[in-house]
């Protein structure tokens, strides 16, 4: 049995059908309420058990996840709830995949046991990471990388306060890079009315320095490495340097303002979450530059496929047991491979140029 929590969200749809994709079965499709999500969806997964659970509530969620070799949690907000859930299905002896993050994950990477336990498992982080550590797998030695990631999607409350927690956590330094081999305080600045390839306007770059880019940043052994948060829209920008200092003092009012302002410059327009990953180094004797372009219609759906890609690989025995971030799993390519070749609504390529070159392509186009 493999049981979804909040499998009836728009991240937890997009993971019911990548694993019913998959052939993974049978499902147990659990949240607070699922009987109008049954009556509504019921029809594509018909063999799929439909459960109220509580993750709050111990015995409800211990029934839930007594009987599943893997549980995927997709309910949120995740900082409150996901090491909870990953905690009972320890002890009850089933590997645990979260699409989101909770700092009680780092108490339990120091737990003995013989599960698989995979967190930040979503689009970002999670995705984010790996995709750099897979195009690696192409040189024989990686010197530098750009990363920029960006979306135009409207935040739900548990997705504004999760994205929130991030922005604010210590684990998170903005403006900061990896200059020289090592981290670089104040390294970098706000860029406003950016130009971006995909991007269909401009955008305003927020830099970031996270956990999970240290990480990466370590594991390439890269001298020079940057990322970027891409904001399209003019209301997120406007209020986000507000909205991450009330978030302190007035959790409610903060989410609600940032969740206001994603529906405002989402409204009228189309959708999408972008990745654009350029690295630079050597193969075979020679520089060379490749740059990872996906394309997805939202960032839920594209946590949907992730978290539900990593428990296909948990299911395959791809995953070593122990408690770890998605990001740091050691085959980035079970993942990626999946998919990349999986049939969902995304856009996969790997192009043998720069991002500058390939903005200049993009606009001779239009």
């Amino acid at each position: 049995m493999i049981g979804i929590i909040g499998g009836y969200g728009e991240v937890g749809l997009s993971a019911v059908n990548m694993l019913y994709q998959w052939g993974k079965q049978p499902l147990r499709i659990g949240g607070r309420n699922p009987d109008p999500a049954r009556i509504v969806h019921g029809h594509k997964w018909p063999q799929a058990e439909w459960v109220n659970v509580t993750i709050e509530d111990d015995e409800s969620l211990e029934s839930f996840v007594r009987g599943c070799v893997v549980v995927v949690n997709c309910a949120g907000p995740s900082h409150q709830t996901s090491a909870r859930v990953a905690a009972m299905c320890m002890s009850l002896g089933c590997h645990h995949v979260d699409a989101g993050v909770d700092p009680r994950f780092e108490q339990l990477r120091e737990t003995e046991h013989n599960k698989v336990v995979l967190y930040a498992a979503g689009a970002t982080p999670g995705l984010s990471g790996l995709l750099p550590r897979w195009l690696a797998e192409s040189f024989d030695r990686v010197d530098a990388l750009r990363y920029y990631t960006g979306a135009l999607d409207k935040f739900t409350f548990s997705a504004a306060e999760d994205y929130l927690v991030g922005v604010v956590s210590e684990d998170n330094e903005p403006m900061a890079a990896w200059k020289n081999s090592s981290r670089s305080s104040s390294a970098l600045n706000r860029k406003t009315k950016a130009t971006l390839p995909f991007f269909t306007r401009e955008v305003t770059l927020y830099p970031y320095f996270d956990q999970e880019a240290a990480f990466v940043a370590a594991s390439l052994s890269l001298r020079d490495g940057e990322w970027y948060l891409a904001i399209d829209g003019e209301h997120v920008p406007n209020v986000l340097e507000e909205v991450s200092a009330q978030f302190l003092v007035d959790r409610g009012h903060a989410i609600k303002r940032l969740c206001t302002a994603t529906e405002l410059d989402a409204a009228g327009r189309q959708q999408y979450v972008n990745f654009i990953v350029q690295l630079s180094g050597v193969k075979d004797g020679l520089d060379i530059v490749r740059t990872i372009v996906l394309q997805a219609q939202s960032s839920s759906q594209l946590t949907g496929w992730t978290v539900a890609t990593a428990a296909i690989a948990v299911l395959e025995g791809e995953i070593p047991v122990g408690v770890r971030p998605l990001a740091e799993i050691s085959q980035p390519h079970s993942i990626i491979d999946r998919i990349s070749h999986s049939a969902i609504h995304a856009q996969f390529n790997v192009l043998e140029c720069s991002i500058d070159d390939l903005l200049q392509t993009v606009e001779g186009e239009l």
